[in-house]
């Protein structure tokens, strides 16, 4: 996942100004207590930083991927 796939997924599934702030504001434990935004700026792989988003969140599967049906999952590393 590249970075500009994080942030579209950011602002299509949790909304462009929430979806923001939670990456910059929402600690997240599997980030080792990091945001997500101080992970990514960790050089953290955007789509570990996704899915720890997305499972903090209890973000369901069906919908972590936007509304793009044949958008292909990427899976967990």
């Amino acid at each position: 996942m590249r970075y500009s796939e994080f942030w579209e997924l950011v602002e299509e599934v949790l909304g462009s100004a929430h979806g923001r702030e939670l990456v910059a504001t929402l600690v997240l434990g599997a980030l080792e207590n990091r945001t997500a935004a101080a992970a990514l700026e960790d050089g953290e792989d955007p789509r570990s930083v996704w899915h720890a988003l997305c499972d903090e969140l209890q973000i369901p599967e069906s919908r972590r991927w936007g509304a793009d049906e044949r958008r292909p999952a990427p899976p967990r590393r």
